[in-house]
């Protein structure tokens, strides 16, 4: 490496070490000032692992920031003191200055696209986990009177949930055969526990319902029955009328196949989710559901034969978002070097720039995921990459002018 570039690299780290922490602190202060009200009496050592769980997914979002705030700063105090003029006059041209600025700028890109699919996921289900069940010790409470997916084509609905024994009470849960659209085993419990991925429930009576039976049942029910004929003798009617009988019987058995009552108290009926308790905490308790979708989760979707064209349709859009807004480091960093050059004149103009630039990019990404819900195919995966290419055209075009 020369010693341009180390020169220009020692001029770069400290304003986007500074942004990093200057920025993920507000964010973080930020999650503490809005959940505050419902902290009180909490430790101080929980709270505190609470806000350090987030700092992976505040990092995929402050980095772009950090990373304009670094290019502005730096070039525009090269700029204002006439170093970039000595460097040219050197025959060291823009392009070769703005290198360090490329490099430390994929290197963000790959921290902050390594964080965004393999930690932050994971990070973001610990962090709802430690609020509502350690933090708040309202656990499951939030979500009583809801139908909640639960995955593995497990549907689970609760009337209530007590915090000091982790109960669930008066428990619903249904699972659709996949392969009988109109066959289903539903479970009706009185309590019931819901940890790991185990569903527990006792006092408990499962059935399962052929909705197919039970619209023919209702159809012949409709059907006015035809009258038995009088034979001279007696038991030839009863065995008509045992007949008779038996078939409706066998209609009922067909509209009910399996119905079971739990005959041990002490045995409660297990059932598999293909969600664990933390992760319903992280999608379902609060209205705004944390992104616990990493890599592995959205590979396995897109790969599994069975999923519904819907499901991975969703999974590739989420795919093309975690990476898009990490390229976006890249991006903005080699936009912002047009603008430091006209306008970075001063740290507060910078730290401006910085939060205006950042803005943009990221309202030009959420209206390219609102336009990605609207489209199908390739083009809802291009959207997500709206900002990161509109931002560097702005840059180029504003670069052609300087």
């Amino acid at each position: 490496m020369s010693r341009i570039n180390r020169y220009i690299l020692s001029e770069l780290i400290p304003p986007l070490l500074a942004g990093v922490l200057l920025f993920t602190a507000l964010l973080s202060f930020g999650y503490f000032f809005v959940s505050s009200q419902w902290l009180q009496g909490v430790a101080p050592g929980l709270v505190a692992q609470w806000i350090g769980y987030q700092v992976p997914d505040t990092l995929v979002k402050v980095l772009p920031m950090a990373a304009v705030l670094m290019t502005i700063v730096a070039f525009g105090r090269l700029n204002t003191e006439r170093e970039l003029v000595a460097l040219q006059s050197g025959g060291i041209g823009l392009g070769q200055a703005g290198r360090p600025v490329a490099l430390i700028g994929l290197l963000l890109a790959l921290l902050s696209l390594w964080l965004s699919l393999w930690v932050a996921p994971k990070a973001n289900v610990e962090t709802r986990s430690l609020y509502w069940d350690v933090m708040t010790g309202s656990g499951l409470s939030s979500m009583a009177g809801r139908t909640l997916d639960l995955g593995g084509g497990l549907n689970v609905y609760w009337a209530g949930y007590d915090p000091a024994t982790r109960k669930l009470q008066n428990v619903r849960a249904e699972r659709w055969s996949k392969d009988d659209p109109k066959r289903v085993e539903l479970v009706f419990a009185r309590e019931g526990t819901f940890e790991d991925n185990l569903l527990r429930l006792t006092d408990y009576q499962a059935f399962t319902v052929n909705y197919a039976a039970a619209a023919e049942l209702a159809a012949g029910a409709q059907q006015k029955q035809p009258d038995l004929p009088q034979a001279a003798d007696p038991g030839a009617n009863l065995l008509a009328l045992r007949q008779q009988a038996e078939g409706v019987n066998n209609q009922i058995m067909s509209v009910f196949p399996v119905i079971a009552l739990e005959d041990d108290p002490q045995k409660p009926l297990e059932l598999q989710s293909g969600t664990s308790r933390k992760e319903a905490l992280a999608r379902f308790a609060d209205a705004i559901g944390a992104d616990d979708q990493g890599w592995d989760q959205l590979t396995a979707t897109l790969n599994d034969p069975q999923a519904h064209a819907t499901e991975r349709q969703d999974a590739a859009l989420t795919l093309s978002r975690k990476v898009a807004l990490p390229f976006g480091n890249l991006v903005l960093a080699l936009a912002a070097l047009p603008f430091a050059l006209r306008f970075g004149r001063s740290l507060g103009v910078s730290l401006g720039l910085a939060l205006l630039a950042s803005l943009a990019y990221y309202l030009l990404t959420a209206l390219g995921l609102t336009l990605a819900g609207s489209a199908s195919g390739p083009l809802a995966l291009a959207w997500p990459w709206l900002g990161n290419v509109a931002v560097l055209l702005a840059g180029l075009l504003l670069l052609r002018r300087t």
